[in-house]
């Protein structure tokens, strides 16, 4: 199966398995022997078939509302892996960290002293007109005086090979039950190479956010009751809430399930009303609870925010928290990292251009071509323009979008990612990639070791969402130096077990 690779092109990109063309790097290497060593490219065809019906069999799906020919889609999974090398993800759990102790202090300070605020770092004006500020929550104390507890960073790799974040995710960040699932895959398609290739665990990060919700509870209750709130069955990410849920043990409710009582929160069930103390909530903070936030939403709970602040309950991600998804706001978030920790960022931001200055706006403007402009509070893929691949009536429109609304958006350079080798039909081809590790802020940060990659499947796209129509790989770190020198045991002929 040698020719999978031989007319391989690297496109002038940085490549995760390729140092330069046919040369693998050396933590590639193995896998490339084990592609090379199949039959025919007919059999990594089969396996990759196989774990397709196998991810169907699963209902592994995600929604796409905006897809008229039908909105639930099986999620596109890739069989050639994305390995990272111990060193390498020991240099990103440290900067991941990092990242998450600031992003927590900031948020405790924005809604306590201000100190960040009132000696000049972050502009007032910035934070008091986030969608996601929360005027509510000043001055209010947090369980285990947590603020965050569950981030999803964005990571790309530029041309040069260096790690950058691209955006933080903190109100409900999804995707990890991919994470999950990728990994069970891999191991029934590729066994042996798993095993020989001394892949760490992903499987721990359920037991570990269970640990996290259990130890939020309010300090009283010895044996909390935790539950998910979803929207419902038609929301992108409900597979997602019942596949975690359902690995925690836990009750899986929406906002009807719920009544307040006494300012504390209860599980209608048949034979009665059950306590809640832990809410893993999978809603925004605007539908949480009509009697406070947006009057119209039906999936919240009404009274469930004085329960929340009276102690009574706690929610995971705590209220408010959405400030630091704003773009705008991520910009500043080196500067967080310096006044919080006395630190260097350990991994850096792209470079970001913010619309509402004045000359950063000038040059934005005569620049649009170039960049890529985001909308501050959009996410998947959408409110963007990616310069390059835009017309000038677009670019045009765009630029109207800007003046009218300069607080609304940000720009960037159009990076480029690195590439993956991705089965593309019956070639392999090189695919645009990003990699969203799952930090978890408990009585310790943990990450799961490696997180989830999605890729761009169509050609030259650098969207990689889902709802774009971007998939995903599983992500191997590595636990020692085995896979990356290749003085590993001979590896085993694998046998299809999906």
């Amino acid at each position: 199966m040698a020719d999978f690779f031989s007319n391989y092109d690297l496109g002038g990109f940085y490549d995760e398995m390729f140092s330069a063309p046919g040369v693998p790097r050396p933590h590639y290497r193995r896998l490339l022997e084990r592609y090379q060593n199949m039959a025919d490219r007919g059999e990594l065809l089969a396996r990759q078939k196989d774990a397709d019906q196998t991810f169907i069999n699963r209902g592994v799906t995600f929604t796409v509302y905006s897809d008229k020919s039908g909105t639930e889609k099986i999620f596109p999974f890739d069989l050639v892996p994305r390995i990272i090398p111990a060193a390498e993800w020991n240099h990103l759990e440290q900067g991941l960290k990092q990242r998450m102790t600031a992003l927590d202090q900031f948020l405790n300070d924005i809604y306590s002293d201000q100190r960040i605020v009132n000696e000049g770092i972050v502009p007032r004006e910035l934070v008091e007109s986030c969608a996601h500020f929360r005027k509510e929550l000043v001055g209010m104390d947090l369980p285990r005086h947590r603020h965050v507890h569950i981030n999803g960073t964005d990571l790309i790799r530029d041309a040069d090979g260096i790690y950058r974040v691209l955006e933080d995710n903190l109100r409900t960040p999804s995707g990890v039950s991919y994470v999950l699932e990728n990994r069970q895959i891999m191991k029934r398609v590729f066994p042996n190479l798993l095993r020989h290739y001394h892949v760490r665990p992903v499987a721990g990060y359920t037991s570990d956010l269970l640990d996290l919700l259990n130890w939020l509870a309010p300090a009283h209750v010895p044996e909390p009751n935790v539950v998910l709130l979803t929207p419902g069955v038609y929301n992108s990410a409900y597979y997602e809430h019942a596949f975690l849920a359902r690995q925690m043990g836990i009750d899986i409710v929406e906002g009807s399930d719920l009544v307040i009582e006494n300012d504390r929160v209860y599980m209608k069930r048949t034979g009665g009303l059950m306590p809640v103390h832990v809410i893993y909530r999978r809603i925004d903070d605007d539908f949480l609870d009509p009697t406070v936030f947006r009057k119209d939403s039906l999936l919240g709970v009404p009274g469930l925010f004085e329960a929340y602040r009276k102690g009574n309950v706690a929610l995971t991600n705590p209220i408010g928290t959405g400030i630091a998804d704003d773009k705008a706001v991520y910009y500043y978030v080196p500067k967080m990292i310096e006044f919080y920790l006395g630190e260097e960022p350990i991994i850096p931001n792209v470079e970001t251009y913010l619309t509402s200055d004045d000359d950063e706006r000038k040059y934005i403007l005569e620049n649009l071509p170039q960049l890529v402009v985001k909308s501050v509070n959009e996410a998947g893929g959408y409110g963007m323009l990616i310069g390059p691949h835009s017309t000038k009536k677009e670019i045009k429109e765009f630029a109207k979008k800007i003046v009218a609304n300069p607080r609304n958006f940000i720009a960037q350079p159009t990076l480029s990612f690195s590439r993956c080798p991705t089965l593309c039909g019956r070639e392999m081809g090189g695919r645009h990639v990003d990699l969203r590790p799952y930090i978890l802020n408990g009585e310790s940060v943990k990450i799961v070791p490696g997180g989830l990659t999605r890729v761009a499947l169509r050609k030259g796209s650098l969207v990689v969402n889902s709802s774009q129509g971007g998939g995903s790989k599983d992500t191997w770190v590595l636990a020692d130096d085995h896979g990356e020198t290749g003085t590993a045991p001979p590896l085993k002929p694998e046998k299809v077990s999906v």
